[in-house]
């Protein structure tokens, strides 16, 4: 297990919006343990039992805060984010979508300076199951276990994920690290926790095409890890130049295709599925 458990403390920002409000009622299901949450001028509202507060210094004051989760819009994440770090708070989870790619820049440089770590922007959040969740995850596939779970795409992990519960397989922590050019966290940085991490076992790495990520995640597997990883690569059949899905997943000059990243993975010694569904199978195979 990484990141987060069932310890962790957790703020909403923009929980009074539609979908703040909505996963919250959902992450409070889970038994996350939501203690606050900010939207500016909805100070002293009650979300689902939960109090709200005009500013993260303002809920700070009131509550001990471990992560923050954020549905603010696009257009105000990154105040969001920086207020986030400006107040200390170690672990972000953006889930905002088609935030300006200068802004996620600026985030990310931010938080290297000050220490913090986000996730996203644009992911599904992360989960440890049995625990906690953090983000819009349909809790119910997932199952408590011994694989960690890292991808850059949402509905695929979902996809997975349904594979190895299926088989008997669960989870220690599965993670989205987002599909958009440049994320928080990357393969590495979650590959390096899940070798640390004594209750993982082995590890799915979940991919697709466009950039570098899935190339580079293959030397480090092939140089740091002990663990047994099994990869799924989406788009073999995309068209060079065509965006599939995510502002990431586009293959450009050559660099990005399908090939190449199963190419870089299996020379690394990973089991590689054809499609997501023989993600299970492979993994009852070999754990």
């Amino acid at each position: 297990m990484i990141l987060v458990s069932e310890k962790t403390k957790v703020l909403v920002q923009g929980i009074t919006g539609r979908q703040g409000k909505f996963h919250t009622r959902l992450m409070l299901d889970y038994g996350t343990k939501i203690v606050a949450g900010v939207t500016p001028g909805k100070g002293g509202e009650m979300v689902h039992g939960v109090p709200v507060y005009d500013s993260v210094e303002e809920a700070l004051s009131e509550h001990e805060v471990d992560a923050s989760v954020i549905f603010v819009p696009a257009p105000f994440a990154k105040d969001a984010v920086v207020e986030a770090i400006d107040n200390s708070i170690d672990f972000l989870v953006v889930i905002t979508e088609h935030i300006p790619i200068h802004d996620v820049a600026q985030m990310k440089r931010i938080a290297e300076i000050e220490g913090s770590r986000f996730i996203g922007p644009n992911t599904p959040g992360i989960i440890s199951p049995g625990r906690a969740k953090l983000g819009i995850m349909p809790h119910r596939i997932f199952k408590q276990g011994e694989v960690g779970v890292v991808s850059r795409s949402g509905t695929l992990t979902y996809e997975v994920v349904d594979s190895m519960t299926k088989h008997g397989i669960g989870q220690t922590t599965v993670l989205g690290i987002g599909g958009d050019p440049i994320v928080g966290t990357n393969f590495i940085d979650v590959l390096e926790m899940f070798e640390e991490d004594r209750e993982t076992r082995a590890v799915v790495l979940i991919g697709e095409i466009g950039g570098k990520a899935e190339e580079e995640a293959s030397s480090f597997i092939k140089d740091e890890m002990s663990k047994p990883v099994v990869a799924y690569i989406a788009g073999r059949t995309a068209p060079p130049g065509k965006r599939m899905g995510h502002a990431g997943a586009i293959i450009s000059g050559g660099i990005g295709t399908a090939e190449s990243k199963i190419k870089a993975l299996k020379k690394a010694g990973v089991s590689v599925a054809e499609f997501p569904w023989e993600v299970g199978r492979i993994l009852s195979e070999i754990i």
